[in-house]
């Protein structure tokens, strides 16, 4: 997942601040502590030169001649023997390769910069040390610089801190429009508001409402396709169903007889599978995005179907019931009676001469759902998922179909937030198709 724009800006604030805070400190640390150590190293130095040079032998010792305003010193033979000076000076042992090294050293309570010089006499090779307390220039210096590094740090902290709440404030429009454009559901094509859109954002809010009016527009259009498409397709494929009825009836067409009942077989089977497309096409998301929504009596549609469907069954020998319990929920009429037609044909078609199928409605645990039952041959457990899929029919299924039936009542049920279920019958007989709506 991407870095919010607020944790990129902080980064790319906080890292040149670090350096630039980094190199504040550098610069102070070189032009305050350095040149105080150096020039208490340069007058360690200069002391050591003028004791060096005070060195003398004086039957057969070695005499030193210190300077009135002689700092502190020592003087030692190369086996570490005191032999004059501040026996309290620490010794410092010297490489072969080294003619002289500073350090530091802290006698009593005193932090002493030494400086260690080695001096060739005639006496031999004497080791001379001299040091002077470091004062403002030791450790107080060093915790002085330690002291302002951590202020700066800490002001670098605080001033992220303020930066990342000014970030937080100041992007609070780009956290609005998200939150609107999340609560908005599919079909919410509505423009955004620009009255109170920063500047900034003003060319993504115009390109967005630019957007869904091209939707709007498109969605416009292919309604109007749908239902000229529909127009166009059920007149005279209804006309030529009706004229062949008419037809077969006449006693002139009896010696065609079979090959008129073929044709009105095969127009009726055109009808229905337009029907289904188009029913198909109108609960498409992608076509219909912004479904009706309006208070729908699943009882009393699930009523009319049945109705509509009582003479196919009497022709067909199956007894076509109802069980009807109040069930009410908001939906589109028209696309939930498309649903129960596609159920109850399903049914039909497959339940033998004799057997039964029942459509219900009512409430489970506060939800509403309508139900078709029948006691064909069934579903098998591993083909209904696939039975949804469009076009997909059950191997070996007896009649002609598109195998769009179900598929229509996944998308209806999907436009409706409601859920889909496919069990078997009682007993394990046949199929109990199911379909539950959200609780209202």
């Amino acid at each position: 997942m991407n870095a919010s724009i607020g944790r990129r800006l902080v980064f790319w604030l906080a890292v040149p601040l670090t350096v630039l805070a980094l190199c504040g400190a550098l610069v102070r640390y070189w032009g305050t502590v350095v040149p105080r150590v150096a020039s208490v190293d340069a007058r360690l130095r200069r002391q050591a030169e003028t004791l060096i040079r005070g060195l003398r032998i004086e039957r057969g010792r070695v005499v030193v001649d210190a300077p009135a305003d002689a700092i502190a010193f020592a003087v030692r033979g190369t086996d570490g023997r005191l032999i004059a000076g501040d026996a309290a000076l620490p010794a410092i042992a010297l490489s072969s390769a080294a003619e002289a090294v500073f350090s530091t050293a802290r006698v009593g309570r005193r932090d002493l910069r030494v400086l260690t010089y080695r001096a060739h006499t005639e006496h031999g090779t004497l080791l001379v040390s001299v040091a002077d307390e470091l004062g403002t220039t030791g450790p107080a210096a060093r915790f002085g610089f330690m002291g302002g590094l951590l202020w700066d740090f800490l002001q670098l902290d605080l001033t992220l801190a303020l930066v990342w709440i000014g970030i937080r404030l100041g992007l609070r429009p780009i956290r609005r429009l998200r939150e609107e454009l999340e609560l908005r559901s599919a079909s919410d094509l509505r423009p955004i508001p620009a009255d109170d859109v920063p500047q900034e954002l003003a060319p993504l809010t115009t390109t967005l409402n630019r957007l869904f009016a091209m939707l709007r527009e498109s969605i416009q259009s292919q309604r109007r396709f749908i239902a000229n498409t529909a127009h166009q397709l059920r007149t005279p494929i209804t006309g030529m169903v009706a004229q062949l009825d008419l037809l077969v009836a006449e006693p002139a067409a009896q010696p065609i007889l079979g090959r008129l009942q073929t044709l009105q077989q095969g127009i009726r089977q055109l009808a229905h599978a337009s029907n289904q497309l188009l029913t198909l096409a109108r609960a498409d998301p992608a076509v219909n995005v912004a479904p009706r929504r309006e208070p729908v009596d699943l009882a009393a549609l699930a009523g009319d179907v049945v109705a509509r469907h009582v003479d196919r069954a009497l022709q067909a020998g199956i007894d076509l019931g109802a069980e009807l319990a109040q069930a009410r929920i908001h939906g589109d009429a028209s696309l939930l009676e498309d649903l129960l037609d596609n159920l109850v044909d399903n049914a039909l078609k497959y339940t033998p001469r004799g057997g039964r199928v029942t459509v219900s409605t009512g409430r489970e645990t506060e939800r509403p759902f309508v139900a078709v039952e029948d006691d064909g041959p069934g579903i098998p457990q591993s083909e209904r998922r696939r039975v949804r899929q469009r076009h997909y029919r059950v191997p070996n299924a007896p009649g002609p179909g598109s195998g769009l039936g179900l598929a229509i009542v996944e998308e209806v049920a999907n436009r409706h937030d409601a859920e889909l279920s496919i069990d078997a019958g009682a007993g394990g007989r046949g199929t109990r198709v199911t379909v539950r709506f959200p609780p209202n």
